[in-house]
């Protein structure tokens, strides 16, 4: 074997070079998903430091680009690092303005995405064609995504991986405030819709929460959500905490 074989590789890159050419018989993508992952990350040529690192095969997980402190401004790194992204659209709204020339018709679109154990990103948009709007903002939501602490923060809790938060935080955004407690393994989201969608993208299942202020506002429910999840990572937690809590970063590793 050739030492390029053994040379480690980002999974995302990995399962692009096994993945078999697309025959002219093979059935399209659908319209509006934007093109194909696996496609662009062949074909990919970094610009970034960041980007060529992971392409050499320097870095293949998502907590070493974290460990870099280098930002990420690929969409291309996080598709590398973290293939199977699921993504969902929270809320697409159409705003319309009246000008000189007419009246000028341009989409608002938040997106959410995350693989449901750890990691999820949020990213909000603006465009003049919805399906353009919808896939400039999933890139976003990637390009933004973040890493999340889990724990059994319930004193109704039992051993294990966490499947809650640790400790109550709040998000903020606009004048909706979002309170998340700890909550017993078993009860569920205890939230709104929106906030439920963030959530399970991170891969939190069990949680109490609080909200005031606006909370009919989709937006606002979304980012103070989020802001609530980053909060998470802001707190400086001993050793011995973290073991009583049982708090994990980013995936469960079983």
């Amino acid at each position: 074997m050739s030492d390029e074989e053994n040379t480690p590789q980002a999974p995302g890159i990995a399962a692009a070079w096994a993945q078999p050419e697309e025959s002219e018989n093979a059935p399209r993508r659908r319209r509006g998903v934007g093109p194909d992952p696996m496609e662009q990350l062949r074909n990919w040529t970094p610009k970034t430091r960041l980007g060529r690192m992971v392409q050499s095969g320097q870095i293949i997980t998502i907590d070493d680009a974290f460990a870099t402190g280098m930002p990420i401004r690929e969409v291309e790194i996080v598709d590398a690092l973290l293939p199977g992204l699921e993504d969902d659209i929270i809320n697409v709204n159409m705003i319309q303005r009246m000008t000189d020339s007419g009246r000028r018709v341009r989409f608002n679109v938040m997106a959410c995405v995350g693989n449901k154990d750890g990691y999820v990103g949020l990213a909000i948009c603006k465009g003049k064609e919805v399906a353009a709007t919808i896939h400039k903002a999933i890139i976003n939501a990637k390009i933004n995504i973040i890493q999340i602490q889990r724990g059994n923060g319930s004193w109704e809790s039992g051993r294990g991986a966490g499947t809650s938060v640790p400790f109550k935080v709040t998000g903020r955004a606009g004048s909706t405030r979002i309170t998340l407690l700890p909550a017993p393994t078993g009860k569920g989201l205890v939230i709104g819709a929106t906030g439920r969608k963030v959530l399970t993208l991170a891969g939190v299942t069990d949680v109490w929460s609080r909200s005031k202020g606006q909370t009919r506002t989709t937006i606002n429910f979304a980012k103070a959500t989020f802001n609530a999840l980053k909060q998470l990572n802001a707190h400086r937690i001993t050793q011995r905490d973290q073991e009583t809590l049982n708090i994990v970063k980013g995936r469960v590793i079983e």
